[in-house]
């Protein structure tokens, strides 16, 4: 069984599967069945009680199992939890994923190359930090969470071993 919140508020319980084309199952207590084409990786027709839809995946965020979809022109946020997901958090359990990194360290020995941000500096998940050379390539270290540069513990130029500390939030 998983739960699926859709546009943060409304919740349904279901154990939808899918048999070759046919989607069948539980959805809130009801069974239903439906007839779903896959057109390619990001689009589907689903046929329901007669009725005609189009899907088109938008974005999946598989860390925190959300997705954006597009059905008939109009955009839904879906985030699916599972029983392992509620055990966890029955138990408190659920946001130890969610903590903060406070730490960039090197992931390999290498040399600093240039360095993107400076002390103060508000980032974003995802934004490039450094570039680090290490085995003839370029590798650009990219920010782990949302914070502020609190301090950038290497110069351009130097070399750095495995697991030294780079940049602090």
């Amino acid at each position: 069984m998983y739960s699926i919140q859709v546009n943060q508020n409304k919740n349904h319980k279901t154990d939808l599967r899918l048999n070759g084309q046919i989607i069948e199952g539980l959805l809130n207590g009801k069974s239903i069945q439906g007839n779903l084409i896959k057109i390619n990786d990001y689009q589907f027709h689903l046929l329901y009680e007669n009725k005609s839809y189009n899907i088109e995946l938008i974005k999946v965020h598989e860390e925190d199992k959300t997705m954006v979809l597009k059905i008939n022109a109009h955009k839904y946020t879906l985030s699916l939890k599972d029983k392992y997901d509620e055990l966890l958090k029955n138990l408190g359990l659920d946001n130890i994923a969610a903590k903060k990194v406070n730490d960039v360290k090197a992931p390999m020995p290498g040399m600093v190359l240039n360095i993107l941000v400076t002390e103060g500096d508000t980032v974003k998940k995802g934004d490039a930090l450094l570039v680090l050379e290490a085995m003839k390539m370029e590798n650009i270290l990219k920010s782990p969470s949302d914070g502020v540069i609190k301090k950038i513990a290497v110069s351009k130029g130097v070399a750095v071993e495995k697991n030294q500390l780079l940049i602090q939030f």
